[in-house]
């Protein structure tokens, strides 16, 4: 994979998804200092992370009313009210009003994972400038992109492949260099600037993005209503997708639950200090980063097969901190789980969109992006009570197998891709019968 995506269109999108990201967490790292130096709550903390995550479920909706409306710059005037909630929040630092800091919080969420899921819908629906025209219009579904082989080739235009390795490629490097970026910026010029920094990533992201053109015309009517229920009908219509996302929701509670441990892991059972701590992180990142790179380099490989393998991966590398004697090993299980954590994110994009067709991208990962974001909401006290009945160690134990018994799932989605379509009577081979009917 080139280092850029051929076409300008595409390169503004990994542009503005990239400084998004990492503008995302200037906004994050900020916001955590000022509450806690303000409050000195873990509860004030945690209702901050809970008010931006909470307005996931209404991501679907948002994505809706953006792609039915035909007039430009709509995912521009996202970023602008971002960046509004970015430079009020940065005046209520000054004087301190947790309801309000809380309400722009849950504003800014909403329109963070909006954007991110309709940049990802048009990442996906991009085509090099000069593709014949032929190939721009809609496929449907195809399971046999899953499989890997020529199979996916004829099913999704390497660009896609490419768009989703390159934005996951800058999700990976964000949670590298963004957290420390943001830390930086704080100590330095102190909260509110590191605020306004964040709202000037967003004015920087609706300049990138001012003739993106995301409307999608559909059938079933303008109304956001009738658009949900189309994605409600794919989805009650599609058990392997439906099957897919739950499967991905009970992996990514268990993967959620390895965060608070990590610190008590580090300082406590390892007794390797701060410096043990950050060790851990920088080696997940790093292996977030070679996953992501793998991932670029596997257009022809079976999406299936990486989504089962990555979620493995994961849940191998919190086994290995249950049994780690050292600070050492402890940091190659992170790697692999990183490895592992950026292979299966990237996969999950692919396989749903191979699944989904394109008219139903956009409200697709607005679901995806909900998932992810709801899930610590269940991950995290889960994690907290089985802490408090055992050691960091038993705690890794319990949430490795929990994890890794996820795989089971994606390997039996998997299996039933290939019999279906390698067993008599597949889609395929009937006559009048969509191939991507699962």
């Amino acid at each position: 994979m080139s280092a850029l995506p051929s076409s300008p269109r595409l390169r503004r999108i990994l542009g503005a998804y990239t400084i998004n990201q990492l503008g995302t967490w200037f906004g994050t790292v900020a916001l955590s200092v000022a509450v806690y130096d303000h409050t000195h709550s873990a509860v004030a903390v945690t209702a901050l992370f809970l008010a931006r995550f909470l307005p996931a479920l209404g991501v679907p909706a948002l994505v809706a009313r953006v792609e039915a409306s035909p007039r430009r710059g709509r995912l521009s005037a996202i970023y602008a009210i971002e960046a509004v909630s970015a430079a009020a929040l940065a005046a209520l630092v000054w004087h301190f009003w947790l309801p309000a800091i809380l309400a722009l919080v849950a504003l800014d969420g909403a329109g963070a994972l909006t954007a991110s899921s309709l940049l990802r819908a048009e990442a996906a629906r991009a085509e090099p400038e000069d593709a014949p025209q032929d190939t721009r219009a809609e496929r449907p579904p195809a399971p046999d992109a899953l499989l890997g082989g020529d199979s996916e080739l004829e099913s999704q235009p390497a660009s896609a492949h490419g768009a989703n390795a390159a934005l996951n490629l800058a999700l990976s490097v964000s949670v590298v260099v963004g957290p420390a970026l943001a830390a930086i910026a704080v100590k330095a010029f102190g909260v509110p600037l590191a605020l306004l920094i964040d709202a000037a990533s967003f004015l920087a992201c609706g300049a990138l993005l001012i003739d993106l053109y995301p409307y999608v015309e559909e059938r079933t009517g303008t109304s956001v209503r009738a658009r949900l229920g189309a994605a409600l009908e794919y989805l009650r219509e599609t058990p392997s997708l439906r099957a897919l996302l739950l499967t991905e929701a009970a992996a990514l509670i268990f993967f959620e639950t390895g965060a608070p441990a990590e610190v008590i892991y580090a300082k406590g059972t390892l007794n390797a200090g701060d410096l043990g701590y950050g060790t851990l992180l920088s080696a997940w990142g790093v292996g977030m980063v070679l996953g992501s790179l793998f991932f670029a380099r596997s257009a022809k490989r079976s999406l299936g097969a990486m989504l089962t393998g990555g979620t493995f991966a994961v849940g191998l590398a919190y086994i290995g901190f249950a049994a780690a004697p050292s600070l050492q090993l402890a940091a190659l299980a992170a790697v692999l789980g990183g490895i592992g954590n950026g292979v299966q994110w990237a996969s999950l994009i692919g396989t749903v969109q191979q699944l989904t067709p394109q008219r139903l991208h956009g409200r697709l990962m607005g679901t995806v992006e909900s998932i992810g974001a709801l899930c610590p909401l269940i991950g995290l006290p889960v994690s907290a009570l089985v802490l408090t009945l055992g050691s960091p160690r038993i705690a890794f134990l319990v949430f490795g197998l929990a994890a890794a018994a996820t795989t089971l799932g994606f390997l039996r989605l998997w299996m039933g891709w290939r019999v279906e379509l390698d067993g008599p009577g597949t889609a395929a081979e009937q006559p009048g019968t969509s191939r991507g009917g699962l």
